[in-house]
C-alpha cells in the first residue's frame, strides 16, 4: 500500500464525504423536526440557538465539529489498513516492513491524539454555550411577566421547574451534542466499513446457493433483527426513566421542605406524619428503580449476547478462506475488524436506546415547561394603568381559579393621609384583593390604577434573600451607593437598633430573625424605597400592639403623602386607617365606610 497516496485519497474523501454529510444532514435534520414529536420538540428549544439572525457562531461549530467526525472516521480506516500491513508483515517475516508500519502508527496516533483533544475541547465548549443560551431563554421566559408565579394557578402544573432549569438543560444539550456525533459517525463508518468489508468478503453456500459477498449481507442482517428486537426490550425504558427523573425531583422537594419548615414541623410534633410523607416517596423512587433494572437487565443480557457473537462470527466465516490461502493474516484481522466496526456501527441505535430514551424523556420536560410558561403568560390580567399619584379600583371583580366571585365589582379610590383597612372572614378575598391590585392574579375583571411610581407589598412573612443584611433591608432595589449612615438610622427607626453592626455580614437572615424582626425589617424597606402606594398584608401579625402602633405612626411621620391598604384582623388597626372596607365573602359583598 502506497500510503503517500493514500493521504491524497484521505483528504480527497474528506472533502466528498464532508459535503455529501451536509446535505444529507440537513434533509434529515429537516424531516425529523418536522414529522416527529421529539424532533419538533428539539426544534422548539433550541431554533433560536441555529439562527443566523442570532449569529453565525453555532453553526460554524457544527461546520466544525461535523469536520472533526468525518477526520475521525477516516482515521479509524487508515488505522484498519495499518493492521492489515502491519499482520501481513509479521506473517511474511518481514522485518523493514514490520518497522515501516511501526513508524506509520506513530504518525497517525499523533494525528488522532491531536485530533481527539481538540475535538474534545470543540464539543464541551459548543455544549457549555449552547447551555448558557438555553438557560437564559427559559429562565428569561420563566421570570418575565411572573410566569414562575402564574403558571401555580395552572390545572396542569409544571412540577420542579428548579430541575428543569439547572438539570434537564444540562442533560439536554451534553446528550444532543453525544447522540448527534455518534449518529453521524456511525453512519459514516457504515459506509466506509462496508466497502472494505466488501473488498475483503468472498462468496458462500447456503442451502445450495452461492452468494457473493456474502459476510456484508449476513452483517446487516444480524444487526437488523438485532435492533428490533432490542427496541422492542427496551421502549418501556423512556417512560421509566421519565419517572425516575420525576419522582427523584419530588422526594428532593419534599426533603425541602421540611428543612424550609423545620420549626413549624418540631412545634406540632409533626416527624412521625412528614417521615412517613418522605419514606412514601422514596419508596416510589425506589419501586421505580427496580423496574429500571430489570428491564436494564433484559435490555443489556441481550446486547451482551449480540455483541459477543459478533466477535467471534467474522473469523469463522473467513477461516475457510484463510486456511486454504485465499486471504493473508492481515485480511483476517482487517476482516474481523471492519466486521466488528461495521456491527458496532449498524448497532448505534441497539446501544444507545437507553440513552435515547432519556433523552425524550428530558425533551418531554423541557417542552412540558415551555407550554406551562406560554399557558402562564397568556394568562389575561386585570386592566391596569397608570394616572399620577392615584390609586383606585373602578369596577373590580375577584374571583377564585373555579370563577366563583369572592369581590364584585368593587370601586373605591384611596386619597393620600387616609389609609384603607380591609377586613373580612378567612377565604372571603383579603389577600387576593392584594394579588389583584398588583397585577398578579389573573381571575377577575375591572380596572385598576395605581401609581406612576412603584408600588411595595409587605407580606406576613416577608421575603428576605441570601446576602447581607444590608442586601435584605434594600430588597428588591441594590445595596449600592448607600449615604453613611442611612440603614442604620433606619434600623433604629424600626427598633433593629442591635443590628447595626451586622449589616454587612452574609446570611441565612430569614432563619436568624424572629418572625417580628422580620416585619420591622420590612418597614425599614418601606422607609429606604419611599413609594407612592404600599400594601401590608398582616405586615404586623408577629408584632405586639406596642410595635405595631409605633411602625404605622412612624409610616404616616415619614410618608404622609403615600397610599397605603392595609390587610389585617386586629381591632387595633382601625385607629390607623381613615376607612375600612369590609369583605362578606361567599356572596362577594363587600361595604366601605369611614372609621370614626
Amino acid at each position: 500500500m502506497q500510503w503517500q497516496e493514500v493521504l491524497i485519497e484521505s483528504g480527497l474523501w474528506l472533502a466528498k464525504a464532508y459535503a455529501l454529510t451536509l446535505v444529507v444532514g440537513a434533509i434529515v435534520v429537516w424531516g425529523l423536526t418536522r414529522f416527529t414529536r421529539w424532533g419538533r420538540q428539539f426544534r422548539r428549544l433550541s431554533a433560536g440557538y441555529f439562527s443566523l439572525r442570532r449569529s453565525w457562531k453555532p453553526l460554524a461549530g457544527v461546520a466544525l465539529i461535523l469536520l472533526l467526525t468525518l477526520a475521525a472516521v477516516r482515521l479509524d480506516v487508515l488505522f484498519s489498513n495499518w493492521y492489515n500491513t502491519m499482520y501481513s508483515a509479521l506473517q511474511a517475516l518481514d522485518e523493514p516492513g514490520f518497522w515501516a508500519a511501526m513508524l506509520l502508527f506513530s504518525l497517525l496516533a499523533a494525528v488522532h491524539v491531536v485530533r481527539s483533544l481538540f475535538d474534545f475541547y470543540v464539543q464541551q465548549a459548543f455544549v457549555v454555550h449552547w447551555r448558557e443560551w438555553l438557560n437564559e431563554q427559559l429562565l428569561s421566559r420563566w421570570m418575565q411577566g411572573q410566569a414562575y408565579y402564574r403558571s401555580q394557578s395552572l390545572s396542569h402544573l409544571a412540577d420542579n421547574p428548579d430541575q428543569r432549569i439547572q438539570q434537564d438543560i444540562t442533560s439536554f444539550a451534553q446528550n444532543s451534542m453525544t447522540l448527534a456525533v455518534g449518529l453521524i459517525n456511525a453512519l459514516v463508518s457504515t459506509i466506509a466499513f462496508t466497502v472494505i468489508l466488501w473488498n475483503l468478503s468472498g462468496p458462500m453456500t447456503v442451502l445450495g446457493h452461492e452468494i457473493p459477498r456474502a459476510m456484508v449481507f449476513l452483517v446487516f442482517i444480524y444487526v437488523f433483527v438485532a435492533t428490533l428486537l432490542a427496541i422492542w426490550i427496551g421502549k418501556p425504558l423512556i417512560r421509566l426513566n421519565f419517572l425516575n427523573e420525576k419522582l427523584n425531583a419530588d422526594y428532593r422537594y419534599a426533603l425541602v421542605r421540611v428543612r424550609e419548615y423545620a420549626e413549624s414541623i418540631a412545634f406540632y410534633r409533626g416527624e412521625r406524619v412528614e417521615g412517613r410523607t418522605l419514606r412514601s416517596g422514596f419508596a416510589q423512587v425506589i419501586g421505580n428503580a427496580w423496574d429500571i433494572i430489570h428491564r436494564s437487565l433484559k435490555f443489556l443480557g441481550f446486547n451482551f449476547v449480540v455483541t459477543q457473537t459478533a466477535v467471534v462470527f467474522p473469523f469463522i466465516l473467513q477461516a475457510a478462506r484463510f486456511f486454504s490461502k485465499q486471504i493473508s493474516l492481515g485480511d483476517l484481522i482487517q476482516t474481523a475488524q471492519a466486521f466488528g466496526r461495521l456491527q458496532d456501527n449498524l448497532s448505534f441505535f441497539r446501544n444507545i436506546y437507553d440513552s435515547f430514551a432519556t433523552y425524550r424523556a428530558t425533551l418531554e420536560r423541557l417542552a412540558g415547561f415551555d407550554d406551562a410558561i406560554d399557558a402562564a403568560r397568556a394568562m389575561e390580567l386585570p386592566h391596569t394603568r397608570q394616572d399620577g399619584g392615584r390609586l383606585a379600583l373602578l369596577g373590580v371583580t375577584v374571583n377564585r381559579p373555579d370563577g366563583h366571585a369572592l369581590i364584585r365589582d368593587l370601586s373605591l379610590e384611596v386619597s393620600p393621609g387616609q389609609p384603607l383597612l380591609v377586613r373580612g372572614p378567612s377565604g372571603s378575598g383579603k389577600t387576593t384583593l392584594l394579588r389583584m391590585i398588583a397585577g398578579i392574579w389573573p381571575h377577575g375583571s375591572g380596572e385598576i390604577i395605581r401609581p406612576d411610581s412603584s408600588a411595595l407589598f409587605l407580606a406576613q412573612k416577608p421575603y428576605l434573600p441570601l446576602g447581607t443584611l444590608r442586601q435584605a433591608l434594600h430588597y428588591p432595589q441594590p445595596a449600592d451607593a448607600v449615604p453613611p449612615g442611612q440603614d442604620e438610622a433606619i434600623l433604629d427607626r424600626v427598633q433593629l437598633g442591635h443590628l447595626r453592626d451586622r449589616l454587612d455580614v452574609e446570611d441565612d437572615w430569614s432563619r436568624i430573625l424572629s418572625l417580628g424582626e422580620q416585619q420591622r425589617l420590612a418597614f425599614g424597606r418601606l422607609l429606604i424605597a419611599r413609594p407612592q402606594a404600599a400594601f401590608l398584608d398582616e405586615a404586623t401579625s408577629a408584632m405586639d400592639e406596642g410595635l405595631e402602633d409605633a411602625m404605622y405612626r412612624l409610616l404616616r411621620e415619614q410618608l404622609p403623602e403615600a397610599r397605603i391598604i392595609s390587610v389585617g384582623h386586629r381591632g387595633t388597626l382601625r385607629r390607623h386607617h381613615g376607612f375600612e372596607l369590609s369583605l362578606q365573602g361567599e356572596s362577594g359583598g363587600w361595604t366601605l365606610k369611614p372609621i370614626e
